[in-house]
């Protein structure tokens, strides 16, 4: 018999819909443990009594006091709730941020935070053919996924207590989904420490599959380094450094503070902000090697040096009078696109040479490039600051130093010398007998 069964009419007896029944029971008995606490996670958040979390409303309330709960479960000190007021025209919308505390060792009074949001869009009402009907978001994948994430790290990191130099503050933060303001209050008023906080990890959509895992961390070089660190380790995922912020979200309210802050996502999907966002669309194994992957690089924020926020001259070996691409008010931009991932596809991938030598040996990898966009909006002082082979370096260099004239940024009003890095990727794709270049055949 089905060892679920007695549950099973338990359940009917109570008398719970049958996708209440299904809902709450843990997933398949193939599930390693970590996959069946975020699947337990991502139903609870996203389950249809929590009326997809609003801000302000019961059920993002639900959903905090579920935050909570876990975290006591897994011996979690939690912090007093941090709750605040948006004015709504004649009304306030009364919302909340949930925090766990791991307290570190050496380094006890200097911050991490890893954060996800809680909210989400709600419910609404729509009419077809005169009847009104209700419509749940249930934000399976944004964000009960994160949610799930954050949980399960600080599980991880609660049982690592032992090995962390800075302490770790988990946080739900409330009312982030339009106004970020669960993280605006936090860094202006609710947390008294807030500058005592080194570096902050945003999770945020991350139910999408290990393949579009990525990491975007504003341009801050410190936090690209320890990713650009892991990539030595045995680890059954790699984050790829995105060039653009794929939506907002809490990390940059701490970019405003400039507090170093890193966002992990598998960006958007076709289910975002709709009713469809449910349970049955999120990868748990994807989640399960991104936990892997986050556990580590959360552990060297924790214990490495105090990133950055700015890359200075001292830090990068940037030349005296160049701007950070952050710390300029008008960015430099590449057939008229602030991002430079229009420069990858428009101009690096579209002229890039695989070279021979490379593709009949098999060579491919991530070669991370600096240059600098001078006052005229030309490409100088190339360099590779990150090589796989000669080969893929020279060529690399090459394709960053041939490239057209760039629109200068400016800071003040004023043109001025901007720093920029990218990484060019070398990828190369069994496709019918033949090699490829990153989807092209050669």
């Amino acid at each position: 018999m089905n060892k679920f069964f007695p549950i099973l009419v338990l359940l009917m007896f109570l008398g719970l819909p049958l996708s209440a029944q299904y809902r709450n029971l843990p997933g398949s008995l193939e599930d390693s443990p970590t996959v069946s606490a975020m699947k337990r996670h991502v139903s609870s958040l996203a389950a249809a009594q929590m009326e997809g979390r609003a801000p302000g409303s019961e059920g993002e309330k639900m959903a905090a006091a579920y935050l909570r709960e876990q975290f006591e479960l897994e011996g979690i000190d939690v912090l007093p709730d941090m709750t605040f007021g948006i004015s709504e025209g004649a009304d306030t919308l009364v919302s909340l941020n949930v925090a766990g505390f791991i307290p570190g060792n050496d380094r006890k009074d200097r911050y991490i935070v890893i954060g996800a949001r809680i909210d989400n869009l709600g419910q609404d009402t729509y009419t077809v053919n005169g009847q009104t009907q209700s419509r749940t978001y249930y934000g399976a994948n944004g964000n009960a996924s994160g949610m799930a994430m954050l949980l399960e790290l600080g599980s991880r990191l609660s049982l690592s207590r032992g090995m962390l130099s800075r302490s770790v503050l988990l946080v739900g933060f409330g009312s982030s989904g339009k106004t970020l303001a669960g993280s605006w209050y936090m860094l202006n008023g609710g947390f008294a420490d807030a500058s005592a906080i080194d570096a902050m990890i945003n999770l945020d959509i991350l139910g999408g599959g290990a393949d579009s895992f990525g990491i975007y961390t504003a341009g801050c070089r410190d936090l690209e380094t320890v990713a650009l660190a892991m990539e030595g380790e045995l680890l059954p995922v790699r984050a790829s450094l995105l060039d653009a912020a794929p939506y907002s979200g809490d990390h940059l309210a701490f970019y405003q503070k400039e507090i170093p802050a890193a966002l992990f996502t598998t960006g958007r999907y076709p289910e975002h902000g709709t009713s469809r966002d449910t349970f049955s669309i999120v990868d748990f194994e994807g989640m399960e090697k991104e936990l892997e992957y986050i556990f580590s690089y959360a552990l060297r924020l924790c214990n490495g040096r105090t990133p950055l926020f700015r890359n200075s001259a001292a830090s990068t070996g940037k030349p005296v009078g160049v701007y950070s691409y952050a710390d300029v008010d008008t960015k430099p931009m590449f057939f008229n696109s602030p991002d430079p991932s229009a420069f990858m596809e428009k101009w690096v991938y579209q002229y890039l040479k695989y070279p021979s030598y490379a593709v009949e040996n098999g060579i491919q990898g991530r070669v991370i490039v600096d240059f600098v966009i001078d006052e005229k909006g030309d490409v100088t002082d190339v360099k590779v600051t990150r090589g796989v082979h000669v080969s893929l370096d020279r060529e690399a260099e090459r394709i960053v130093s041939a490239s057209p004239r760039w629109k200068p940024g400016r800071r003040q009003g004023k043109k001025v010398k901007v720093a920029m890095t990218v990484a060019v990727d070398f990828r190369l794709e069994k496709n019918r007998g033949r090699f490829g270049i990153n989807g092209k055949k050669l």
